[in-house]
C-alpha cells in the first residue's frame, strides 16, 4: 500500500503518488498510449479474434461451409474476450467451452486458437504461475480432444493455393496433428509472456511503491526538520527577547529611580539600556536572518567566552552575581557553548524576574573532561512581587533549558532551596 492509499483507507485526502507505471519506466509512445486507454487493447484483441474468423467463415472453401454457425461462434467469442482483462478466469471458462462447442458444431476451431491463447495470457499476467498452468491445460486439453474427435479435413485444392491432383488424399487433408500442435504451441508462448508480463509487472511496483514511501518519507523528514526549525528560532527568540526585556526594564527602572539622587548613574544605566537593546535586536536579527533577511549579521552566536560579559550586564542591572567558573575550558562545540551560554542567561533572567531585590546569585560553572554542571542559586526575593518584571512566567523558559541539555544527553532541576530558588545542570559528551 503506497502512501497515498494508506492516507485513503485512514480516511483522509489521498493525494496522487509522486511515481507510476507511467513515469517510472521509459515507454515508448505506443505502450505508454495502450497504458492509459486499456479498453482500446481490449477491442485490438477483440478485433484480432473476430476480423479474421468471420473472414474466413465467409470466404475460405477450405473449411466446411456451416457459415451461420461459425459467425454465431465467432460473434460469442468476440463478447467474452471483451472481459479478458476484468475477468480472466471466468473468461477462460466461457472461452474453453466455446472453443469445444465450435469444433463439435462447425468441424473446426476457426480462431478459438488464438481465443484460448490471449485467454491463457490475460490469467498469466494477473494470477500466481500454477494457476495459470491450470488454466492452459483446462482450455488446451478439452479443446485439443475435440480437434481430434470433430475437426472436419481441410480441402486443401479449394483453398487459396490449391495444390496438384493426387497429392491430397480422398476427402481432403487430415489438419488434426497441426491444429493439436499449433493450439499448443499458443499456449505455451502466451503463458510465457503473460508470466513475464506479471513478473515485471511485479517487480515495477515494488520499485515504484518503495519509491514512493521514500518520498513520502523525504516530505515526514523535511516536515519534521521545519518544525524543529521553527522550535530552534522560537526557543532562540525567546531566551534573547525574555532576557533583553527583563534587564532593559530593570535598567529603565534604575534610571529613573537615580535621576535625581545620581544623574551619573542614571546617565550609565541609560547607556546600558541603549546598548543591551543594539544587542538584543542584533540577536533577534542573527537569528531571524537566514530566514529572509541577506544583510543579517553573521557573527557566531554567544558562548561560554561570553558569560563574563553576560554577568556584568546582571550585575549592571542591579543583580549582585557571584560567579565562579572551575575545570578546563568547554569543548570548541558551538551547539554547546549557545547551550551553556542560554542556560545561564535564562536563570539569571528568571532570578531577575521573580526574585527582585534578592541579596546574592550564585553561578558556579564546573566543568571535566566529559561534563559540565551549572548551578544558579539565589537567596529569594526580597522587594515583594510587584515590580515589574515580576510575575510569573508561562514556563517555557525551564522548557527550553530542558531542551538544550536534552541535546547533549544532560537534564535541568529547578526548584526551592533554602528559601530561594535554584537551577541545576548537567550537560555530557564525548571526550
Amino acid at each position: 500500500m503506497t502512501g497515498a492509499q494508506a492516507a485513503g483507507a485512514a480516511g483522509g485526502p489521498a493525494e496522487e503518488p509522486v511515481f507510476t507505471e507511467l513515469n517510472a519506466r521509459r515507454l515508448g509512445p505506443v505502450r505508454r498510449y495502450f497504458l492509459r486507454h486499456p479498453r482500446v487493447m481490449d477491442a485490438l484483441v477483440v478485433a484480432i479474434f473476430a476480423v479474421p474468423a468471420t473472414l474466413s467463415a465467409l470466404f475460405d472453401d477450405s473449411l466446411p461451409r456451416d457459415v451461420p454457425a461459425m459467425l454465431t461462434m465467432t460473434a460469442l467469442g468476440a463478447l467474452a474476450l471483451v472481459w479478458r482483462r476484468v475477468a480472466p478466469l471466468p473468461t477462460a471458462v466461457a472461452v474453453g467451452v466455446l472453443a469445444v462447442t465450435a469444433v463439435a458444431t462447425t468441424g473446426t476451431l476457426n480462431g478459438y486458437d488464438l481465443a484460448i491463447a490471449f485467454v491463457v495470457y490475460a490469467v498469466a499476467a494477473s494470477h500466481r504461475p500454477r494457476t495459470a498452468w491450470i488454466t492452459l491445460a483446462a482450455l488446451v486439453l478439452p479443446a485439443a480432444g475435440g480437434v481430434l474427435l470433430w475437426e472436419s479435413p481441410v480441402d486443401l485444392a479449394a483453398g487459396p493455393f490449391p495444390v496438384e491432383d493426387g497429392t491430397q488424399p480422398a476427402g481432403g487433408a487430415d489438419m488434426r496433428g497441426s491444429s493439436v500442435t499449433a493450439l499448443a504451441l499458443l499456449g505455451l508462448v502466451a503463458i510465457a509472456a503473460g508470466t513475464s508480463v506479471r513478473n515485471r509487472r511485479l517487480h515495477v511496483g515494488a520499485l515504484v511503491d518503495r519509491a514512493n514511501a521514500l518520498a513520502v518519507e523525504r516530505d515526514q523528514g523535511a516536515q519534521l526538520a521545519a518544525a524543529a526549525e521553527r522550535a530552534r528560532i522560537a526557543r532562540e527568540m525567546h531566551d534573547v527577547v525574555a532576557h533583553s526585556l527583563s534587564v532593559m526594564i530593570a535598567l529603565a527602572d534604575g534610571a529613573g529611580a537615580a535621576m535625581e539622587r545620581s544623574p551619573d548613574r542614571a546617565r550609565e544605566a541609560l547607556d546600558e539600556l541603549s546598548g543591551t537593546g543594539r544587542a538584543a535586536l542584533a540577536d533577534m536579527r542573527r537569528v531571524l536572518g537566514a530566514l529572509r533577511d541577506a544583510e543579517a549579521p553573521l557573527d557566531p552566536q554567544p558562548g561560554s567566552v561570553d558569560l563574563d560579559h553576560l554577568v556584568d550586564r546582571f550585575r549592571t542591572a542591579g543583580v549582585p552575581v557571584r560567579w565562579t567558573r572551575t575545570g578546563p575550558a568547554l569543548p570548541a562545540d558551538a551547539g554547546l557553548q549557545l547551550a551553556v551560554y542560554r542556560i545561564v542567561q535564562e536563570a539569571l533572567t528568571n532570578v531577575l524576574r521573580h526574585a527582585p531585590g534578592t541579596g546574592r546569585v550564585d553561578v558556579v560553572l564546573a566543568s571535566t573532561d566529559s561534563r559540565v554542571e551549572i548551578t544558579v542559586t539565589d537567596s529569594g526575593a526580597a522587594l515583594g512581587r510587584g515590580s515589574a518584571g515580576s510575575t510569573d512566567g508561562s514556563g517555557r523558559g525551564l522548557i527550553g533549558m530542558r531542551e538544550r541539555a536534552a541535546v547533549y544527553g544532560g537534564r535541568v532541576d529547578a526548584g526551592p532551596h533554602d528559601g530561594g530558588w535554584r537551577v541545576h545542570a548537567v550537560l555530557t559528551w564525548d571526550e
